[in-house]
């Protein structure tokens, strides 16, 4: 008994000795694996330097940005504890959500958005010479859907259908944005289906190299398909993107987004989200490829797939999200720094 209470007096001095070892209002470490995409990609390298931001700017903050296979590795890491925040198209995060698609059978109702960034546009390159002006005037037509297994197959079959058509419709060809564009130079191709950001380089060579136009898809068809595939926005490619582009045209878009795992908790997220727009200006200074995205859209197409709290408490602060209360006192700087006008 008396050996019993021994210990038990060890222990107890060991964790007052512990608990005095640690400064007055230090707070316990917080550990933020953020994913991106492989070592060479763009938001590797962003994601390094937030994870920077972060760690100077938040205290007990422990942010690493870790090498990824992209948007599906970085969602199954969340799912499996791995990994906190990182990258995904917003049709991923909701599959992710609803355990469908690549995540059949393993939900995770736990993933929440930090934010969106910018959209991926589908744009619809077809020739002069195939009269070909609507997604109906497809059917029969010899068309590249991109390469096998890339999701801009799963975009072509998405839009066919709302005009009650299938890949077997079309003569289908599976090739990458560069071989579809020197095939359509070549007259081998009637028209190419592209998903990326524009400008793009692939759609660049098709349009200056051929007689050749962006087929518009119009909001009416944006929001039918809404009602099987919540991911989509309507979007508008604006004129004088391409050379000879004298119109807008309006086509179908699915945004990339940030997304930050419901274990973080409301304070660590609400600073990760402070820190990460305040420093936005220096951010697109270093990384052309955030120019692309609009602070002020980061709220909006997102699927229906919930703010992290922590995050959305930041948003209602600055005035940015719609109804939201009055800016928090000294709120109008970040308000002044999320809403800066994109540097293009």
């Amino acid at each position: 008994m008396e050996n019993n209470m021994k210990k038990l007096f060890a222990m107890m001095l060991c964790a007052v000795l512990l608990c005095a070892s640690i400064p007055a209002g230090a707070s316990a470490a917080t550990d933020i694996n953020f994913v991106t995409a492989g070592t060479s990609g763009t938001f590797y390298a962003i994601s390094v330097e937030v994870a920077k931001l972060w760690n100077e700017n938040i205290e007990g903050m422990r942010a690493v940005a870790t090498p990824s296979g992209g948007g599906v590795d970085n969602l199954n890491q969340a799912k499996d504890g791995e990994a906190q925040i990182g990258i995904a198209n917003a049709n991923l995060v909701y599959q992710s959500m609803m355990g469908t698609d690549a995540f059949d059978g393993d939900a995770n109702p736990d993933i929440k958005i930090f934010a969106g960034l910018y959209y991926n546009p589908n744009q619809v390159v077809v020739t002069d010479a195939s009269g070909i002006e609507t997604i109906a005037d497809l059917k029969g037509a010899h068309f590249s859907v991109g390469a096998a297994g890339s999701t801009t197959i799963d975009e072509a079959v998405h839009h066919l259908a709302t005009a009650d058509l299938t890949l077997d419709d079309m003569k289908t060809e599976y090739m990458d944005v560069a071989s579809s564009a020197d095939a359509i130079q070549n007259k081998q191709l009637d028209g190419a289906w592209i998903m990326a950001g524009a400008p793009n380089a692939g759609v660049t060579q098709i349009l200056t190299g051929s007689d050749a136009h962006l087929l518009a898809i119009p909001k009416e068809t944006v929001e039918v398909l809404q009602k099987d595939y919540p991911w989509y926005a309507a979007y508008t490619i604006p004129a004088g993107t391409y050379a000879g582009q004298d119109e807008d045209v309006p086509t179908s878009a699915v945004k990339l987004t940030l997304f930050l795992t419901a274990d973080v908790d409301e304070e660590t997220a609400y600073q990760m989200a402070k820190v990460f727009w305040e420093n936005w200006d220096s951010l697109t200074e270093n990384f052309a490829a955030l120019k692309a995205a609009d602070p002020e859209k980061a709220c909006e197409d997102l699927a229906g797939v919930p703010l992290h709290p922590g995050v959305e408490r930041y948003y209602r602060e600055i005035g940015l999200i719609e109804g939201a209360p009055a800016p928090a006192e000294g709120a109008d700087l970040n308000l002044k720094i999320v809403r800066l006008a994109q540097r293009r």
